[in-house]
C-alpha cells in the first residue's frame, strides 16, 4: 500500500509540474508575441523617418530588400496599365474589395510593382470593376517599400487574368516579360499625386497587444491555480487530518 501511495503521489506531482510549467510557458509565449509586435512597429516608425529613397537606391537583388523595407520612396515613371492586377478579397474599413497593383516603368528601363490603392467590389458581380483613372505620361508617386503584396490563402496555386488572389513579384516578372525590382511600393497620398479614385488608408496604427497580455494573464493564473491546488491537497491538507 505504501508503494502504491508513493507511486500515486509521484504521478500527481509530475502531472502538476507539467501543467504548471506548460501553462507558464504559454504565458511567456504570449508576452513574447506582444514584444515582437511592439518591436516591429517601432522598427517601421524608425524606418519611415529615414531619408527618402529614389529609384537609383531601390534594391536590385532579393537579399537587399530587407534593409529597405518600410523606407519611404519617391519615384517617377510611366504606368503600364495593361499589366494591372486586381488582388481580390482585400478589405479597407471593413468593406471587401480589391488592391490595384500596376507596374511603374522607371527611367532606367526596368519597373517596380506599385500597390496603388483600394477600390470596392461589386456585390453582385465581382468581375465588374469600378473605373480607375490611370494617368498617361510621366507621373510622380510617393510610397513605402514592401517585400511584395500581402498574401492570402488560396485553394489554387495557379493564377491568371486581371483578378487574382495573390501576386508573386518574380513570377509575374517572368509572366509579362518585364524586369521588375524584387520588391513592391505601397503608394501613399501626396499633394502632387493625381486624383485616381483609389483609397489609400493603409493602417499604420500601433499594434494592439492587449489581447496577448490578457492571454498571458490567463495562462499565468492557470499555472498559479494548478500550483496552489497541488500544494493544498498534497502538502497542506494531509497534515491537517487528525492522526
Amino acid at each position: 500500500m505504501k508503494a502504491h501511495s508513493r507511486w500515486r503521489r509521484a504521478v500527481v506531482l509530475l502531472a502538476a509540474l507539467a501543467a504548471a510549467l506548460g501553462t507558464a510557458r504559454l504565458g511567456l509565449w504570449q508576452l513574447d508575441r506582444a514584444a515582437q509586435k511592439t518591436a516591429l512597429h517601432a522598427a517601421v516608425v524608425a524606418r519611415g523617418q529615414l531619408p527618402v529613397l529614389t529609384f537609383v537606391d531601390l534594391a536590385t537583388a532579393p537579399e537587399q530588400v530587407a534593409a529597405q523595407e518600410h523606407r519611404r520612396v519617391q519615384l517617377e515613371g510611366r504606368w503600364l496599365g495593361q499589366h494591372s492586377i486586381y488582388l481580390d478579397n482585400r478589405q479597407m474599413d471593413g468593406r471587401p474589395g480589391f488592391y490595384l497593383v500596376t507596374p511603374l516603368l522607371l527611367a532606367d528601363g526596368d519597373a517596380v510593382l506599385v500597390q496603388r490603392g483600394w477600390l470596392p467590389r461589386n456585390a453582385r458581380d465581382r468581375t465588374q470593376l469600378a473605373p480607375v483613372i490611370t494617368p498617361e505620361g510621366v507621373v510622380r508617386i510617393e510610397g513605402r517599400i514592401t517585400p511584395g503584396p500581402a498574401r492570402l490563402y488560396e485553394f489554387e496555386a495557379a493564377a491568371s487574368g486581371a483578378i487574382r488572389q495573390n501576386l508573386d513579384v518574380a513570377a509575374y516578372a517572368q509572366e509579362i516579360g518585364l524586369p521588375l525590382r524584387p520588391l513592391a511600393v505601397l503608394q501613399i497620398d501626396s499633394a502632387a499625386g493625381p486624383a485616381d479614385g483609389l483609397q489609400r488608408r493603409w493602417s499604420q496604427a500601433a499594434p494592439d497587444v492587449s489581447k496577448h497580455h490578457g492571454y498571458a494573464l490567463q495562462w499565468f493564473s492557470l499555472s498559479a491555480l494548478v500550483t496552489g491546488l497541488y500544494v493544498w491537497f498534497q502538502l497542506i491538507q494531509p497534515r491537517r487530518r487528525p492522526r
